[in-house]
């Protein structure tokens, strides 16, 4: 019997204890981005420190890439198997831990190491995040749901910046990832403390219940990563994280060096820029999933909705193509933040798609079968990157690229996915 409060009286009150575990959700994933990004606001430091040449630094980056890609390929069955409250909790102590061990090394080797077990640990987050996201709420909410805690990737790369300098000048490097390894082993406790399945939850009042699981139950079935690449609905999101994330990742290494070579700015100046286009993305992450959630509470399907969105976002990266032609600095800003909003309202959605088409106890699996997809994306991106700009010096391709990716992948999406039904999965 579950000890879920039933609320009394004419002016019984149905709660909104979900948001709650929303807001855990955001503050795990910006715990998640300020202990990826550390490293690489470290890195004149620790070069000048370590001796450290570009190809030392390269395979230390790779270290972590590597395992991230690796981890959301295996962490989506186990987390489907545990449970986001094990899975997720366990996750954010092992990538925390992971943050804190940079603090005792001193070769290429022990940073790399220390690298490859903060991807592992956090290669979790974002499957485990969905999975939570898929127990809490109805299919009608999931997108805006997923596009808050998604914002705490934005707010984690404005941080980064600006903390870790005062953390840095005031103790000394070491300190910096000590304290960020502390602040998620806090939430870790937090986490523990306080997530359990809804049904489970004694702050969960019988009306928010019953609005939670107000959705068709899910049909009886199972998953495996074989039976999951039989659908066609893993492969629309798998396609989908493929082509668009690729994007994301040029924007959070390659945006200083955009605004450097063409507008001639530096580690001094390059920050407002930086912080003006993460905050319109945290925009664009909310409003994405907002508009989704509002149209389909109007009376939208969930397929007219979703698609209706995620067009709205992949028209907005189109302009990005004539950033590099913008006369000031200002409009290069306006036209780089809109396609950052326009990428986080796009990922509200394409994580959303997991949950509308299949049960929740596959959730975790699909969504690490694309970020595997979207993490090799991104390590793609990374050798085209270098390649392109010592060919070229130019941005031009990589920003046309980027400009028609989102409308080829949303194409995609739905030829496979004409209608966003649930997928038809094994008997269990």
């Amino acid at each position: 019997m579950s000890e879920i409060q039933v609320e009394r009286g004419p002016r019984a009150f149905r709660g909104n204890y979900r948001w709650v575990i929303c807001a855990l959700l955001f503050l795990a994933i910006t715990i998640n981005y300020v202990d990826r990004l550390i490293f690489g606001v470290l890195k004149p430091v620790l070069e000048v420190e370590f001796g450290w040449s570009e190809s030392d630094y390269a395979n230390i980056v790779v270290a972590f890439q590597g395992a991230y890609a690796i981890g959301l390929l295996l962490v989506g069955r186990l987390i489907d198997r545990i449970g986001a409250r094990w899975g997720l909790g366990i996750a954010i102590g092992v990538w925390s831990l992971a943050a804190a061990a940079h603090a005792g090394a001193s070769s290429v080797i022990q940073f790399a190491m220390a690298r490859f077990a903060l991807g592992v640990g956090e290669s979790a987050g974002f499957p485990g995040a969905v999975k939570a996201v898929s127990e809490w709420f109805p299919k009608r909410e999931r997108a805006l749901a997923t596009g808050i805690f998604n914002a705490g990737s934005n707010v984690g790369a404005l941080l980064t910046p600006i903390l870790v300098p005062i953390l840095v000048l005031a103790f000394g490097w070491r300190a910096a990832f000590i304290v960020t390894g502390l602040s998620g082993l806090v939430l870790m406790a937090v986490w523990f403390l306080v997530y359990r399945r809804p049904r489970e939850h004694p702050r969960v009042t019988h009306a928010e219940l019953a609005h939670i699981e107000s959705d068709p139950p899910d049909a009886p079935g199972k998953i495996s990563w074989g039976q999951a690449l039989k659908r066609r609905e893993a492969w629309a999101f798998i396609v989908g994280k493929f082509l668009t994330d690729p994007v994301w990742w040029l924007f959070l290494f390659w945006l200083p060096d955009f605004f450097g070579k063409t507008y001639d700015l530096n580690l001094l100046t390059f920050g407002p820029p930086l912080v003006a286009v993460y905050l319109l993305a945290d925009v664009g992450s909310v409003g994405g999933g907002w508009l989704s959630s509002r149209l389909i509470h109007r009376g939208w399907s969930v397929n007219r909705g979703r698609k209706t969105a995620m067009l709205v976002c992949a028209l907005c990266v189109t302009p990005i193509s004539i950033a590099v032609f913008a006369d000031n600095l200002i409009a290069a800003v306006a036209v780089i933040g809109l396609a950052a909003a326009a990428h986080q309202g796009w990922s509200a959605n394409l994580f959303t798609l997991v949950s509308d088409t299949f049960p929740k106890h596959a959730v975790a699996t699909v969504v690490g079968l694309g970020g595997f997809a979207g993490a090799i994306g991104g390590m793609f991106i990374a050798k085209v990157a270098g390649w392109t700009l010592e060919a070229t010096g130019s941005y031009v391709p990589l920003l046309a690229f980027a400009s028609v990716t989102y409308l080829i992948a949303l194409g995609v999406i739905h030829l496979l996915t004409p209608q966003l039904k649930p997928a038809a999965l094994p008997p269990a």
